[in-house]
């Protein structure tokens, strides 16, 4: 299990291992909550850290939004920009497919990446001490469910890297012990409000999905990644304001 579980680490993260493929990774998908939680417990406790030196907050946004890319290697990031230019894209569902494959990000993938580095530095920096920490706990788990989620519910758009997760994570028993991963450390670090964050994770999941099945005929890798980067700031959005 732990080779297993390194796989999944290093897929979410720069972690290098020599354990890694596709398939496995997908096999274990349901674990990606997991990979939250330890994500979670470092940044967050990177920023209760800063907390206590006297750093003014949008600083300290700017630091641990900088430490989570670091830590992910901005490769969800990626993904957001690439679904924006497909979104943007005018005409057929391939054609929107095929603005996503581009390699060169388009107008409407900067624009989205730039006011989600924004808002992401903007909404940690409303958090200080031990609820910074909670924030950037619970929004990662969360982050990391969500990917798991959208493959559950979802349809491949087309045959790439998001075609073995979309088939391996139909079985609901996985999907069952995710949700478990998920809802017990969110309700243990956060309670009711572990709650809250989580149903509203699931509704911009769900609705990340139907999007991007009209859109697109279904869901891609980088819509797995976007799904991480919303769900990510959503749930900030959503601790600050409760």
């Amino acid at each position: 299990m732990l080779k297993e579980i390194s796989s999944v680490f290093s897929f979410l993260t720069i972690i290098p291992t020599n354990n890694a493929n596709l398939e496995t990774i997908a096999k274990y998908m349901y674990l990606f909550p997991i990979v939250g939680i330890v994500i979670g417990l470092v940044v967050g406790g990177f920023g209760y850290g800063l907390s206590y030196i006297g750093l003014e907050p949008l600083v300290i946004g700017l630091l641990v939004m900088g430490s989570i890319a670091l830590i992910t290697g901005i490769h969800h990031t990626d993904g957001l920009a690439d679904f924006a230019d497909g979104l943007m894209a005018k005409g057929t569902k391939e054609k929107k497919l095929q603005a996503m494959k581009d390699l060169s990000t388009g107008s409407a993938g900067i624009v989205t990446v730039v006011l989600y580095i924004i808002g992401m530095i903007i909404a940690l920096s409303l958090f200080e001490g031990y609820l910074l920490f909670q924030a950037i706990l619970v929004s990662e788990i969360m982050a990391k469910f969500s990917m798991v989620l959208m493959a559950s519910t979802g349809q491949s758009a087309a045959l790439g890297t998001n075609s073995p997760f979309v088939q391996l994570m139909k079985d609901k028993k996985k999907l069952a012990a995710s949700i478990a991963l998920t809802i017990i450390p969110l309700v243990i670090v956060a309670g009711s409000t572990g709650m809250i964050v989580f149903a509203a994770g699931v509704i911009v999941t769900l609705f990340l999905v139907g999007l991007s099945t009209r859109s697109f005929g279904g869901i891609t890798g980088d819509v797995l990644g976007a799904s991480n980067e919303f769900t990510r700031l959503t749930s900030l959005l959503i601790f600050v304001t409760i």
